[in-house]
């Protein structure tokens, strides 16, 4: 009969061998959206290493694909001691990151699980001390995690999952996430993803003025105006959410041009075409020359086309002239852009705002109009 300590030993690698494949796996079926969120680590506002951020795909692909590989590796048995340190310095550096962003309220979602699952900076540093404190067992009990194969086969089925995950990871680079878990995914209605629910929980916000106070920026709240003192000069204004109610899965999505948004109009048309391009400066080349014939072929059988991006309107002339683009381009958060598509340019079909189809420019030739 088992003891306990073998009992609590092979559940923990199981435990965490299969959660590390699980998280790896939906990471890796969207690793730019990963590297968006280490770009945001290394931002100015949490760590500021800026020099980090054109690596950030290179390290997510790194990280994913390490994740799913250190958990095939536990679960066989494979290097046990060397694949436990690697565990237990990963989950270090995941929970020192999720409890800094907790602590500091710096990153909102520290992308552990993609867009699958969203956990509050808390919870993530809650999963990682579960992770932790069962990888500290394994490490203590490393010596009862032993192989399930022959040395020959663990190399075999170790060599097949790094292999399969750098396929993987070469796809959906070039192509469509195979699992879409964000709000823009096909099927999804943009004018119901934006709705509040009656009776959804409201932001508590709090008005904080900003005076200069001897050369010194101080922040007042409207308690506090009585006791600015004499000679404070007023340099702005923000608001300060101190309890954050209902937020409405797609809330920044805006088809802006001219200081108008157009969204409530656009989003009723029956057959839109849109070209998303969230950098213009950065978009692939190739992919934009793509775009002129497929705005053709979409005019011709009765569709609107338009261009969605973050540039800036003197972005906008210099590329409608370099492509010889025809149709409008309305603005929208670069951010928002991303969250609809990773590829740039991609295509995305709309009716009456129902996402019918979203291609990546190296798949063009799926395209069903």
């Amino acid at each position: 009969m088992m003891n306990f300590k073998n009992i609590i030993t092979h559940f923990s690698r199981i435990f965490v061998g299969i959660l590390f494949i699980i998280s790896g796996l939906i990471k890796l079926n969207d690793p730019v959206g990963f590297s968006y969120k280490l770009a945001e680590y290394f931002g100015e506002p949490v760590f500021n290493l800026p020099f980090l951020v054109p690596f950030s795909l290179a390290l997510a692909l790194f990280i994913v694909i390490l994740e799913v590989v250190l958990g095939v590796m536990l679960l066989l048995g494979y290097q046990s001691k060397l694949t436990v340190w690697l565990l237990l310095l990963l989950i270090i550096k995941f929970t020192f990151l999720t409890f800094y962003s907790a602590y500091f309220n710096v990153v909102k979602d520290c992308g552990c699980f993609g867009d699958a699952l969203h956990l509050s900076p808390w919870e993530s540093f809650t999963k990682d001390v579960v992770l932790l404190f069962f990888i500290l067992i394994l490490f203590v009990n490393v010596k009862l995690v032993q192989p399930l194969f022959t040395a020959k086969i663990q190399h075999l089925l170790v060599g097949i999952s790094l292999v399969l995950c750098g396929i993987m990871g070469y796809w959906v680079l070039n192509h469509l996430p195979i699992i879409d878990f964000r709000p823009f995914k096909v099927g999804n209605n943009i004018q119901k993803g934006m709705e509040i629910p009656e009776g959804a929980p409201q932001s508590v916000v709090e008005m904080v003025f900003i005076y200069k106070v001897n050369g010194v920026d101080k922040e007042f709240t409207e308690k506090d105006l009585m006791n600015i003192p004499a000679g404070a000069t007023f340099v702005d204004r923000k608001d300060k959410i101190l309890v954050e109610g209902y937020v409405p899965p797609i809330h920044d999505f805006t088809m802006e041009k001219e200081g108008s948004d157009y969204k409530e109009e656009l989003l009723v048309e029956p057959k839109l075409v849109l070209f998303v391009a969230y950098d213009l400066v950065l978009a692939n080349k190739e992919g934009m020359l793509l775009l002129k014939n497929v705005q053709k072929e979409a005019e011709a059988k009765g569709y609107k086309v338009i261009g969605m991006t973050g540039a800036t309107q003197e972005q906008i002339e210099i590329t409608k002239k370099e492509y010889g683009f025809t149709f409008d381009f309305y603005f929208c958060d670069a951010i928002a852009l991303k969250t609809i598509e990773r590829a740039n340019p991609s295509i995305v079909i709309l009716e009456k705002g129902t996402v019918k189809q979203k291609v990546h420019y190296n798949d063009i030739e799926d395209l069903k109009l």
